[in-house]
């Protein structure tokens, strides 16, 4: 028996969504009398949900069977191919733009990656609303996909916690009844829609009551939630509602640092509670620690150049630094208003270097933040505190797993595979860019925005800043790649290559 790739469950479901959403831009554009692009979504969400709702009926009775790893290819297949289906209401209404451009665009919503092709004031309001709703939708299945596909194939970051091999299944996540793929996603997508739904809804009043139009709040609230730095003004520093907003959004960046932060679906261990957790500790221990760095120098710089200042400015310059690097950890990528005048007061420039090593770095496995992820980073950590007591004690054949009780035998194992793994996709990405006319900055600065989903590096992080709708249709298509190579991982891929499924996806 054959498995074609439409004729998946998931993939239907999710082309189903993405056509009822259109209709939230189009009674928008409806309200502020923007007639034709009211039409451009309506006409596209009907078509979307009458195409879906007959290949639903046409493949109804057929027999499947249900895999996670079946269901791992329908994911990769909604990462690359709905949002063709998503950039045709986005080309229609925009009308001064190539497809591919808006397919682009679409591919970094979703993957809430976050980099535009386009001006802000470009694009009319709800083509604003439409890409903050997209990446908002994104990360909700990220949430969801972690838990229900790849957490059972131990992959996303999953395998350092795992006893057993990447790509294959454990017992853990196929007891109580939820044995059925289909039902385990169903059930976590109930599960965390009131939670995600309402965290974006509470971040989205607090931003209106501190001053942000309803607009930007919703947007901002909607790209926090799903770590996309999604700004209809060009950023948060450009809102209304200046420090007590970006002070507001930090508290909702922490969910970018760990699951446990909203969830404990995907915990084995009898320490759950928050302060035990090592990604959330280490991701503190990060922020504060690179922070108190940057401070310290940009002290020591004003010192030589002016020591009579106003003592507001260090606060700023303190606040600046604590909220661009927590946003840039979590691959958010907002930079606050104040951190231009963080860089202003030391007179010296902050390199782009220490935002995309941040960036690397990532947030919490299973969370929307990309990058290497923290769980990775602390058992790397732990392994070499390890080797270094060997080095001290070499009699010594174990040692103490005090605070490592998350991390499998060969946790270490994998997330040294998976670092090579990311420095080698790393390595082609810049020789892939590089052949596409890009200098080595820009090649290094667009490999690392897409492998982590971390759009705003493309601004902040070159030293000219990079304007992606300049870059060749090679370029472009490229960077695709990236962003969804960097949202699923390579060893996703791998899994999927050598599990046999593909042999059986045609299209």
């Amino acid at each position: 028996m054959r498995l074609r790739l439409f004729d998946q469950p998931l993939l239907i479901l999710l082309a189903g969504f993405a056509g009822l959403a259109m209709y939230v831009p189009a009674a928008y554009a409806l309200a502020l009398n923007s007639y034709t692009e009211a039409r451009a979504f309506f006409y596209s969400g009907t078509l979307t949900l009458t195409i879906t709702v007959l290949i639903a009926v046409a493949i109804a009775a057929q027999m499947r069977r249900r895999s996670a790893m079946r269901n791992l290819a329908a994911l990769i297949a909604a990462f690359t191919l709905l949002p063709l289906v998503l950039a045709v209401p986005f080309y229609e209404a925009l009308g001064t733009t190539s497809f591919l451009n808006s397919y682009v665009e679409m591919v970094s919503s979703m993957t809430t990656t976050g980099a535009s092709l386009f001006e802000p004031a470009r694009l009319s309001p709800s083509l604003h609303l439409w890409r903050g709703l997209v990446a908002w939708l994104g990360g909700y299945l990220i949430w969801v996909a972690a838990s229900a596909i790849l957490a059972p194939l131990n992959l996303g970051g999953f395998e350092v916690t795992a006893t057993a091999e990447p790509g294959q299944g454990e017992t853990r996540f196929t007891q109580g009844g939820a044995a059925d793929p289909q039902q385990r996603i169903f059930r976590i997508a109930m599960q965390f829609l009131p939670i995600y739904a309402g965290l974006t809804l509470a971040l989205w009043l607090l931003l209106l009551i501190i001053g942000d139009p309803t607009l930007v709040a919703l947007i901002h609230a909607m790209s926090v939630m799903a770590t996309s730095g999604i700004s209809p003004v060009g950023g948060i520093d450009a809102a209304s509602s200046g420090v007590p907003g970006e002070m507001v959004v930090a508290l909702f960046l922490l969910f970018g640092l760990s699951r446990l932060t909203f969830a404990s679906d995907t915990i084995t261990t009898a320490r759950r509670g928050i302060r035990h957790d090592p990604e959330f500790r280490l991701g503190i221990i990060i922020v504060a620690g690179v922070t108190a760095a940057l401070f310290l120098r940009h002290y020591v710089a004003t010192l030589q150049i002016d020591a009579t200042q106003d003592a507001a400015v260090p606060l700023r310059a303190l606040w600046g630094s604590f909220f661009t690097i927590l946003s840039f950890l979590t691959t958010t990528g907002f930079e606050s208003a104040d951190w231009q005048a963080a860089r202003r007061w030391s007179g010296l420039d902050t390199s782009g270097l220490i935002l995309m090593g941040l960036a690397i770095m990532g947030g919490g496995v299973a969370t929307t933040a990309g990058g290497v992820k923290l769980l990775r980073v602390w058992a790397l950590y732990l392994h070499g505190l390890g080797e270094m007591d060997k080095l001290v004690h070499p009699s010594s054949v174990t040692r103490s797993r005090r605070g490592n009780s998350r991390i499998a035998r060969k946790g270490a194992f994998f997330a040294w595979i998976f670092f090579m793994f990311f420095a080698i996709s790393l390595m082609v990405l810049v020789m892939a860019f590089a052949l596409t006319g890009a200098t080595f900055e820009q090649a290094m600065v667009l490999a690392i925005a897409g492998l982590t989903t971390t759009g705003p590096l493309v601004e902040a992080a070159a030293a000219t800043p990079i304007v992606l709708n300049e870059l060749s249709h090679a370029a472009k298509l490229t960077f695709c790649a990236a962003m969804v190579l960097g949202r699923l991982e390579l060893l996703a891929f791998i899994a999927l290559l050598t599990s046999g499924v593909w042999r059986e996806t045609s299209f």
